[in-house]
């Protein structure tokens, strides 16, 4: 359930704004810093995004908006000046005519989270010289040294385009089929053929781009002769259909969707000449490992694969022979509630002599350096570090960058020398901090940071190895017009990391109704230091609220087993931990009014919030649920059954942790709650929202119900953005 990560965050963060309270929302002029909020995309519009370094470490690339725009651009900083210019426009290459993308490419973007138009991504040749970007399913070559833009000359309707490891060709998807383009002649061929919309070649299936953060479906070898690739077929998947109700003339678009118990798609991989030929499929137990996991090709080591058994407590590493699909084992991992993925591992050595990779065996995050036969050379990172992603591991002088901390709130820069200990980068963020490394240059001698504190929005840091401030990438985005008044707490006997947004203008000792935000689920921390994601949080404040923030059991970032407390049963542990740890605050900041409970969430949290309302009435006031997974047989097989486990095997799982369980008893009451949902939404699908309605309406249950018409899992629009919090705020408003 990707829907639960920091993307989804950023929108669900947006959930409170201010009106007036003495007149009712129809009459009320629009508030100007919802509505800024709202047209600046939360302020994050205007600041840079998706940077690359090029090889010489003189350039780094980078994407922008403008700021009350969606439209991204290409820009390039110059190292040495600290200048920036405009390297290419949508505008330029579109001439005034309207980005168009297909069905296959929306819903590929919806698994991404992108909701930005223009140049959502680019691509650096090895070399440096050549950008590739697309716009409107076709496909652009910008030189660097000279600017010029060259369209490709490919069919319409490109998907997932990437340069060929010596930057002379670029693969891609059209048709349900792999094609390569070289850039010499500029003449379009087939690499696979007999793709079709449910058996396709080179595209990931729903759940490996929903949940195992694999985008791809097909993968370069590193001489750039072969194409590895995935076949998916989807044709035994299960079919839902969205309309767009507003105009239901238009009919249905169908997608295969996965549903616990039901059939997945079946995947297999197959390698071929990039010139075209027969397709040589690689042999593995997919009968006992039928998830495809990762596939990785790099210099240095074999073709690889991680194949996963359907309950996720075991995974197969794999060395690939291509010429004859054979494959010989490098390593398992085990464990008894699941086994957490991580697309960044395995990473082979250049050199050949082993790879990196990532386990959880030892109760945390840890890092191991493995012998090319996949036996244990060492451990170089160990739970206690806290481990969060690779930024990169520099081959050169054999030194690893990762992020992460042992607190769960912060995060920072960390490099490992050649098997020594982890030592801090040195940024000059002040700390606390929230960092993530962009992008690293290959010979390591220039890195971006991605970085917020409690006092200043994201920034790009550009620096050198021993933390150097070389400059930051421009940006143009509208400040906000304050700076939250949050404060963190750890509190209760299992130390729960929790905030407390106060009004600014707020007096000792008054008490005051608390909305508690919540998340709650696997996979996503919603405490933390950073500015970002309190703005809203503090502008509701400002109206008279404590805004609440928890991280109890079953989310990342403390150990494994803290984690793993949630299998079998999303219904207990999750909100009980809410309820405690709001208790526990409550001894800390006595302001805390715990008869005025108010609960909102999206996504998990919109689940959080509503069986809040259904199971603890009597502690809470009001609910706002957003996009909720009401009942978790319809939610997608590698995220539930990762959890829950089979429904033939466990069926007690899926009853106590469905939300009709306990909606549809007419003797229990239900707190007050709003229903939020998006009618296009591919991903928790808008008959979750109805189920649950139609289940409380049956039992006599009063409730609310917001549709939000052909939005999907995200709410891009700004305007719908300003009118959904408004009425959020006017629930709480009325019932706390």
């Amino acid at each position: 359930m990707r829907h639960l990560s920091a993307a989804v965050l950023l929108v669900s963060l947006s959930a409170f704004a201010q009106t007036s309270p003495s007149k009712p929302m129809t009459e009320r002029k629009t508030d100007s810093f919802l509505r800024q909020y709202s047209e600046t995309r939360r302020f994050m519009s205007g600041r840079p995004g998706k940077a690359r370094i090029t090889p010489d470490e003189k350039t780094l690339l980078f994407l922008r908006t403008q700021p009350t725009s969606a439209t991204q651009m290409l820009y390039a900083f110059d190292v040495a000046t600290g200048t920036t210019k405009e390297l290419l426009t949508p505008d330029a290459i579109l001439k005034g005519a309207e980005e168009q993308l297909s069905v296959e490419e929306k819903a590929r973007r919806e698994r991404m989270r992108v909701s930005s138009r223009g140049f959502t991504t680019y691509e650096l040749s090895e070399d440096g010289e050549r950008i590739l970007v697309s716009l409107s399913g076709k496909l652009y070559i910008v030189e660097r040294s000279t600017g010029k833009v060259t369209e490709l000359k490919t069919g319409p309707g490109v998907i997932d385009p990437h340069f060929s490891p010596d930057g002379k060709q670029i693969a891609y998807v059209r048709n349900n089929d792999v094609f390569r383009i070289d850039l010499a002649a500029n003449k379009e061929q087939p690499v696979t053929k007999g793709g079709t919309e449910q058996k396709t070649h080179g595209l990931a299936e729903f759940v490996a781009q929903e949940e195992m953060h694999r985008f791809s479906g097909f993968w370069w070898s590193p001489d750039a002769k072969s194409i590895a690739y995935t076949e998916s077929d989807t044709s035994g998947v299960e079919k839902l259909t969205i309309v767009d109700v507003m105009h239901p003339e238009q009919g249905g678009t169908a997608f295969p969707y996965p549903r616990p118990g039901k059939a997945n798609a079946v995947v297999r991989l197959g390698i071929t000449p990039v010139t075209g030929g027969k397709t040589v499929w690689v042999d593995w137990d997919a009968k006992a490992y039928p998830y495809l996991a990762t596939v990785t090709w790099q210099k240095g080591g074999p073709l690889t694969v991680l194949v996963q058994n359907r309950t996720q407590t075991e995974e197969q590493l794999l060395a690939v022979d291509p010429s004859t699909g054979k494959t010989r084992l490098l390593l398992t991992e085990k464990d008894a509630a699941w086994v957490n993925l991580d697309q960044d591992f395995p990473r082979w050595l250049e050199d050949g002599s082993g790879f990196l990779w990532y386990s959880e065996r030892n109760d945390g995050p840890e890092v191991e350096l493995r012998n090319p036969d996949g036996s244990l050379a060492r451990t170089l990172v160990k739970p206690e570090a806290g481990f969060r992603g690779l930024a990169r591991f520099i081959d050169k002088d054999r030194t690893l960058y990762f992020h992460g901390s042992s607190n769960p709130t912060e995060s920072y820069l960390w490099r490992v020398k050649d098997g020594g200990a982890p030592e801090k980068v040195a940024t000059g963020t002040p700390a606390p901090a929230f960092e993530m490394p962009v992008t690293l240059s290959k010979n390591g001698g220039l890195l971006v940071t991605l970085s917020s504190t409690p006092t200043t929005m994201p920034s790009f840091q550009v620096l050198r190895p021993d933390g150097t401030r070389v400059g930051e990438l421009p940006s143009v985005a509208a400040e906000p017009p304050f700076t939250p008044n949050t404060q963190l707490f750890q509190v209760g006997k299992e130390g729960f990391h929790a905030s407390v947004t106060r009004p600014r203008n707020a007096k000792p000792g008054v008490k005051l109704p608390v909305i508690l935000y919540v998340y709650a689920g696997p996979t996503t921390t919603v405490v933390r230091h950073g500015m970002a994601e309190n703005l809203l949080n503090q502008w509701l404040a400002d109206q008279g609220f404590l805004i609440v923030k928890i991280d109890g059991r079953g989310t990342p970032l403390r150990t494994s087993s803290w984690e793993r407390v949630v299998k079998y049963d999303f219904a207990t542990i999750t909100l009980d931990d809410q309820i405690a740890g709001l208790k526990a605050l409550a001894e800390k900041v006595p302001e805390l009014d715990l008869s005025r409970v108010g609960i909102y969430g999206w996504s998990f949290g919109g689940y959080m919030s509503a069986l809040a309302a259904l199971k603890r009435p009597d502690f809470f006031k009001a609910a706002v649920a957003g996009a909720p997974v009401v009942d978790w047989l319809d939610y997608d097989t590698h995220y539930t059954e990762r959890y829950l486990g089979l429904p033939q095997e466990h069926p007690e799982a899926y009853e106590k942790s469905s939300l009709l369980t306990y909606a549809r008893d007419p003797n229990t009451p239900v707190a007050p709650l709003l229903l939020i949902h998006g009618t296009a939404d591919d991903n928790v699908y808008f008959f979750h929202t109805l189920k649950l309605s139609h289940a409380l309406f049956l039992a006599g249950k009063p409730h609310e119900l917001l549709p939000l018409s052909g939005l999907t899992h995200m709410v891009p629009d700004p305007l719908v953005t300003q009118r959904q919090y408004e009425r959020v705020l006017d629930y709480f408003r009325k019932h706390l």
